[in-house]
């Protein structure tokens, strides 16, 4: 299970230190980390516990949320990230690039997300980090994410120096041109994320991610197209789900590396 990562989010009420100890004891080699629980912790302080621990750090979540019109302090924000991602000793950090913003100009928002990326792009690239841009699930569109399809993340990707994409399962598995896509990306693919869609959709759709194999996502088919790309990094498992959530993490993360097992790694 070299390659699993147990993105941090699959056990939000864990602390930093009761995640790495979790990933630790379990065999996974690697986790996905996100700024809020980084900041309650340390960022040095977080750095040396996985360093000591002997994990490595898949991703760091999220920058982005770049659409509104004046976005100078999100651009402040994301340079900060960018810094972040780099002390923690990840070349990945996750972009989650914003909604429609209060002028509902949807056009004008991912046109502000090209030109931010574009700013920003120099700065991740001295600090080597890539900026991993996350297509989202249209269901996302009016505040998350503007960029919905892994086409419309790569037009901008494609561009930069030190830009990537995101193949997050649950938000690229409906997409027609899905394989196709995936194959444009190449070595354009910063990050793999593995969950599955549930049905029926719970009122918060957000919380509507279940283990892998649970669900209505080919998992199999779409993780050999991602390894047919040469993708050799690692594959965070990452799901937004209350009962999961208020589960026990030893339980969780015990879960979630069967399932890797099972449903995921064979197809790598």
């Amino acid at each position: 299970m070299a390659r699993l990562s147990l993105n941090q989010a699959t056990i939000k009420r864990a602390t930093v230190a009761e995640a790495v100890d979790g990933c630790a004891r379990h065999g996974v080699e690697s986790i996905g980390l996100w700024r809020e629980p980084v900041a309650d912790h340390g960022l040095e302080r977080t750095a040396k516990i996985v360093q000591d621990a002997g994990l490595r750090v898949s991703s760091l979540c999220r920058g982005g949320f770049l659409t509104a019109v004046d976005n100078r302090a999100a651009l402040d924000d994301n340079r900060r990230a960018i810094d972040e991602a780099a002390a923690l000793r990840t070349d990945t950090l996750v972009m989650v690039v914003g909604g429609v913003a209060g002028d509902k100009d949807l056009i004008g928002a991912r046109q502000r997300v090209a030109d931010a990326i574009a700013e920003l792009s120099v700065y991740a690239a001295q600090a080597g980090v890539v900026l991993a841009l996350e297509p989202m699930h249209p269901v996302f569109c009016a505040d998350r994410g503007v960029l919905s399809t892994l086409s419309q993340a790569l037009d901008i990707a494609e561009r930069h120096e030190s830009v990537g994409v995101v193949v997050d399962a649950l938000h690229v598995w409906w997409d027609p041109a899905v394989d196709e896509q995936i194959a444009r990306a190449g070595r354009l693919i910063a990050s793999y994320q593995v969950c599955d869609w549930l049905t029926p959709v719970p009122a918060d759709v957000l919380l509507g991610r279940g283990y892998p194999g649970d669900g209505d996502i080919d998992l199999d088919r779409l993780t050999r197209q991602v390894a047919a790309t040469g993708y050799a990094g690692d594959v965070e498992v990452e799901i937004f789900n209350a009962a999961i959530w208020a589960a026990d993490f030893d339980e969780v993360i015990g879960e979630v590396t069967r399932r890797y097992h099972d449903v995921v790694e064979p197809a790598l």
